[in-house]
């Protein structure tokens, strides 16, 4: 601690807050170039090339596409395989979203706890997450075949009336492939909330069963509250992934049966590398970034706002 005449000089004459060196700031910069670079190169570009063809007819071969103004977008509003693959994303996202992270966090809650088996436990249930989605939709379209191993082990345990052609009904393989969704990435939320529990001081846990809080109590006001950031971030890339999502449903249905289970993303590929319209594909690849951009910017608000 300094005298009164030192803290008196101390006020009068405060300290210069030091500048960053002119030279640090440019040398700064050039780490950042390369990467900008290659962002604008592999994500700026084809985005904007995108949204110009979104505004014409052109088909993916002919060197002078014709501008149609916004006659595409018109014509995803009367296309009834559009409406369907519209309502099937929002469903995908929002059920995979929900019910992903309500798994994970118990998840986390249980290998979180003291029991022996844990580290196994979190290896095993993350395990999916490191197989690419192709493999994943080729593993389970075998396992939901007519004769596959799911139907047999339900005939085996006597529940052959659960039997379904799980990815050849209409009404049953969308929730299918959510179901193979789910279990492939319930691990990866499980490993988000584990990171954010296990930075939860064990004294205020402690401190909280002292002053008589049971379980749900210290969870609901202790627990959730410190484990909020942890739940934005979830929930963020849940959201997005879902609305994403293409692998899984081209691999386990390409679309079908009938359309039942087109998303944007197969609708965008089939129209423009099978059906030679990338003008119409084009368009709904601005929809589907119009929807990830405003679902992404709402969520992220509210959870902010819940963080504060």
């Amino acid at each position: 601690m300094g005298t009164p005449a030192l803290r008196e000089s101390a006020t009068l004459f405060p300290k210069k807050r030091r500048r960053p060196h002119r030279g640090y700031a440019s040398s700064v910069w050039w780490f950042v170039l390369p990467a900008a670079v290659l962002y604008v190169f592999a994500v700026v570009v084809p985005s904007a090339q995108g949204s110009f063809f979104a505004f014409t007819d052109w088909d993916g071969v002919s060197p002078n596409p014709s501008p149609v103004g916004f006659e595409q977008f018109t014509k995803i509003l009367s296309d009834p395989n559009a409406v369907i693959a519209i309502r099937n994303t929002l469903l995908v996202a929002i059920v995979v979203m929900v019910v992903q992270n309500i798994l994970g966090l118990l998840i986390a809650l249980g290998v979180n706890s003291r029991i022996k088996s844990r580290n196994v436990l979190r290896v095993l249930i993350f395990a999916p997450v490191v197989i690419t989605s192709i493999a994943v939709g080729f593993l389970w379209k075998n396992l939901l075949a007519p004769d596959g191993a799911v139907n047999q082990g339900l005939e085996a345990i006597g529940l052959g009336a659960l039997r379904q052609n799980w990815l050849g009904d209409p009404d049953v393989a969308i929730w299918a492939i959510m179901i193979v969704m789910i279990w492939q990435f319930v691990g990866y939320s499980m490993v988000i909330f584990l990171a954010g529990l296990q930075g939860i001081p064990d004294e205020v846990l402690e401190a909280a069963s002292i002053d008589g809080a049971g379980s749900i109590r210290r969870f609901w006001d202790i627990v959730r509250p410190m484990l909020a950031p942890a739940i934005t971030i979830n929930l963020m890339l849940s959201l997005i992934s879902g609305l994403k999502v293409f692998d899984q449903v081209w691999v386990m249905t390409q679309g079908g049966p009938g359309g039942a289970t087109n998303t944007i993303s197969t609708l965008i590929y089939s129209n423009a590398f099978q059906l030679g319209r990338f003008g119409y594909g084009a368009a709904l690849a601005v929809v589907l970034t119009i929807f990830v951009a405003i679902a992404s910017a709402i969520q992220y608000r509210l959870l902010a706002r819940q963080e504060s």
